[in-house]
């Protein structure tokens, strides 16, 4: 990748940086600098309030540590924000506000209200704001979405062990969010939502540990989704109907399918085919920052802006309200 060079900025050597290395964050630090090392800025430093964790992850990747992001303010000019839902409006608007692009994980933020304030703190200085829904640059996906047309149902299953993380959200906000942001994706995002049903429990956290939705867009397409984080294996799959074909998509072995009806077969048995698509494995994270400084290069929108991050977040909240009166029906 070539130096990232915003014709519209002063920028010519874009400092990058991430603020929280847990779990995910840690490979934003990773791909970053490894962008770095082949000419993509510079790799300034990561940060995180577990000091022990932060310099071992900029050991390992040879930058500074900081265990106090507003150190961070003046040293960078984009950042990942990979650190727990509550502070991702502050943070993130500390950054905006000095004209730092921001690459925030989802969601967004725990609020409309908090999102508001992110999209006029980046309106205000013209920083850009991009939300991590990591999934659209899985390569099944990426391989997939020129194929979309009119996608009329949906059964989507992402199911996972506990994980011993992100347990300050609900797992409708945890991991449910991904098949949320990609449904409205793929219908359009014109198209709105009429109808959301829902269902969900707590089983071993005090959050919602499973969940079902049911969603009815505008258009007539309906989406149902089920998201658990107590399963006792990894499900990330996605299928759906469109005009002559069923798609398949699973997001853990990086696989796309579809199966149609040849035009011109005598018999539907003897015309189904069925085409696997092929894809360039490429790790999703690092396609995800590679887009974020490429929009930045290229001064460009992001691909995944702030109202796409809000309309997702908008979602899952609406799920989240159905399933609580559905909890206060269960006296659980």
């Amino acid at each position: 990748m070539e130096e990232v060079d915003n014709p519209k900025s002063d920028i010519k050597n874009l400092r990058t940086a991430v603020v929280g290395v847990g779990s995910l964050g840690q490979h934003h630090a990773r791909n970053y600098a490894e962008l770095a090392r082949e000419g993509a800025g510079t790799f300034v430093g990561v940060c995180d309030v577990d000091e022990k964790q932060a310099r071992a992850i900029a050991e390992k990747n040879g930058c500074a540590h900081f265990t106090d992001w507003r150190e961070l303010l003046d040293k960078t000019d984009a950042v990942s924000i990979v650190t727990p839902t509550e502070t991702h409006a502050e943070i993130a608007c500390a950054f905006l506000e000095r004209g730092v692009d921001v690459l925030v994980e989802k969601p967004i933020a725990r609020t409309l209200e908090e999102t508001d304030r992110m999209i006029a703190a980046a309106q205000a200085t013209g920083a850009k704001l991009m939300v991590g829904h990591l999934e659209r640059f899985n390569p099944a996906m990426v391989a997939l979405r020129p194929h979309v047309n009119n996608p009329l149902y949906f059964e989507i299953h992402r199911v996972s062990p506990f994980p011993n993380r992100s347990l300050d959200v609900d797992v409708v906000l945890d991991v449910m969010i991904h098949d949320l942001d990609a449904i409205q994706w793929l219908v359009g995002e014109n198209v709105a939502v009429s109808e959301i049903r829902a269902v969900g429990i707590p089983v071993i956290s005090d959050k919602v540990d499973a969940a079902n939705a049911r969603i009815e867009f505008e258009n007539g397409a309906v989406a149902n989704i089920t998201a658990s984080r107590i399963g006792t294996e990894k499900i990330r799959k996605t299928r759906f109907y469109q005009t002559n074909s069923y798609v398949v998509l699973d997001y853990a072995t990086k696989f796309a399918s579809l199966t149609s009806l040849a035009p011109n077969a005598l018999h539907p048995l003897l015309g189904i085919s069925i085409n696997r698509l092929e894809i360039d494995d490429v790790e999703p994270l690092r396609a995800e920052l590679v887009a974020f400084l490429g929009c930045i290069e290229r001064d460009d929108a992001p691909p995944i802006n702030a109202h796409d991050g809000r309309r997702a977040l908008a979602l899952a909240l609406g799920v989240l309200d159905r399933i609580e009166k559905h909890r206060n029906r269960l006296n659980v």
